[in-house]
Parts: structure tokens; sequence; C-alpha cells
């Protein structure tokens, strides 16, 4: 896919399944059942769908999925396999060397954890050596800070030692990354999220992170359980949203199994369409 000068490619690091209930917050199951029907565990499948973005000469990587370095008792209860992205970016004729800038949208096991590797010795190295990771510093200090809400979300082996190392580097706000590619706050989810939002050539996208994690919640009030502050995720999405209709916007959808990429049609106020965009 193209946005102006950018190219721009779907990594689907896995499937991975969460429960739906928490998925959708107070919609009712009677509702969201009929969009995405669950196990006999309530668990809905659901994908980790993350971006490389090539430009100027540099690779970028946007959020790294689950990686592949717990245990088979948490791969079980996610319904993950244990996968890597080499394989997809050798697809596209790269290798993890050839990544330059990883850049985190928060530290969540589902969108950090292939940010590193564990050695058969037991060691935490980084899975990009070459790369600078960004992740904005509210988010990496409540991680770093985690409570009883939100602890078995953060693990520090998949970013503390890129920290400790100085190959981790912290944004405060919105912050251009490359020419076409700059950060910006995407709160609610947790307080220090982040977006991708690219622009070329009159062309617009932004990689929504967990703000709207699928098509399906691009309704205002189909907003997750498991956000920490969804008042503030309500905001944030009537301040995106209307703005992505006007101009257009490609949106894609970190967790979406059907509809990776979509725009949105505003049809009345703070009520939306959404049309399917292919690569």
């Amino acid at each position: 896919m193209q946005i102006g000068d950018l190219r721009v490619d779907i990594i689907t690091a896995g499937p991975i399944l969460l429960d739906g209930g928490a998925m959708f917050g107070v919609v009712p199951r009677t509702l969201w059942e009929k969009k995405l029907p669950p196990d006999g565990r309530n668990r809905i499948a659901m994908s980790m769908n993350v971006l490389l973005v090539r430009a100027g000469g540099k690779n970028l990587l946007l959020d790294t999925g689950a990686g592949d370095k717990e245990d088979d008792k948490f791969h079980r209860i996610y319904g993950l396999q244990a996968s890597s992205l080499v394989p997809d970016l050798a697809a596209l004729g790269l290798t993890p060397e050839d990544i330059h800038v990883v850049v985190n949208t928060h530290l969540h096991f589902d969108h950090a954890g292939g940010n590193t590797l564990r050695t058969l010795e037991g060691r935490i190295i980084p899975a990009f050596p070459k790369a600078r990771y960004l992740v904005q510093r509210r988010e990496f200090d409540d991680a770093m800070d985690s409570n009883e809400r939100n602890r078995a979300s953060y693990f520090p082996e998949n970013y503390k030692p890129l920290a400790d190392s100085g190959q981790m580097e912290f944004l405060t706000g919105e912050a251009e990354i490359i020419e076409g590619v700059r950060a910006i706050p995407l709160p609610g989810h947790t307080l220090g999220m982040q977006g991708l939002f690219l622009e070329s050539r009159g062309q617009r996208a932004l990689y929504l992170a967990d703000c709207v994690p699928t098509h399906h919640h691009v309704p205002l009030p189909w907003i997750m359980a498991y956000d920490l502050y969804p008042m503030t995720t309500l905001e944030t999405k009537k301040r995106v949203l209307p703005q992505a209709a006007r101009e257009g916007w490609t949106l894609f959808f970190e967790h979406d199994p059907e509809v990776s990429a979509g725009r949105i049609e505003e049809l009345q106020p703070f009520t939306f369409a959404v049309t399917p965009v292919g690569p």
C-alpha cells in the first residue's frame, strides 16, 4: 500500500484470543457476538497487525506483536502461536538488522513482546539490534510503576533491557520520527499510548493502536473494558474520527482479523460507516 511516497506493508504478527466481554466493554454480548462469535471460553479471535513503513531509505516497524518468549501455558491462555517477524520481513526483502526504528504504541505484551528475544542461555537481547526503539515517556514510566489493574499486561523483559542499554528513546507528546511519519498521543487505553500518523503527497493515514482496535470499535460507545481510562478514549475518538472522515484518512486497525485498513464516512454527527481498503 502506498501513502504518497510512503510504502506501507501490513504484517500479521500472529493470532491472539481475547475475552469478548473485555474487548467490548459495556456493549452487550447479544450485539458483539454477531460481529465476532466467541469460543467456549468466551474468547474472540483477534489479530496482531503491525506495520512496516519504508520511506527515505529508512525502515520503520510499528509495534512488534507478542513475540515468542513466554511459556506454553501463556500461549494456551491467549491462543498464541510462538512466532517471529523474521519470515515476514524476509518475504519483503529485509532482515531484523535492516530495521532502523521500532515505534511502540504502548508497552502491553501484545504490542511490545516482539521487541526482544530470549537466547538459549536465557539472556534477553534486542530483536532488532540496530534499531532505535521509541515510546512515550509517560507510557514507559507507567509500565515501570505498574499496579494491580495493569500489571498483567506489562512484562519488563520487553522494554527494560532496551532502556538500560540506551537503545530505547523517549518521546513527550507529538514528535516527528522521519519526514511524513509522526507520533501523536491517543490516550485512553493507557495515558501514554500513541498512534502513528502518516502523511505524504496529500494522503494521510493513522495507525490507531488500541484506541480503535478493530473496525467494530469505530462507534463511540464500543470501547474496551481493557481501557484504563474509557472516558478519555471516548474524547480521543470524538477528536480523531470526524477529522479522519472529513479528510479521507486511511485507518489501520491493529487487532482486526478481517479489516486491517479502511476509511470512514460520517453519516451523521459521530456516526460512521467503514469501507475496507486493500493493499
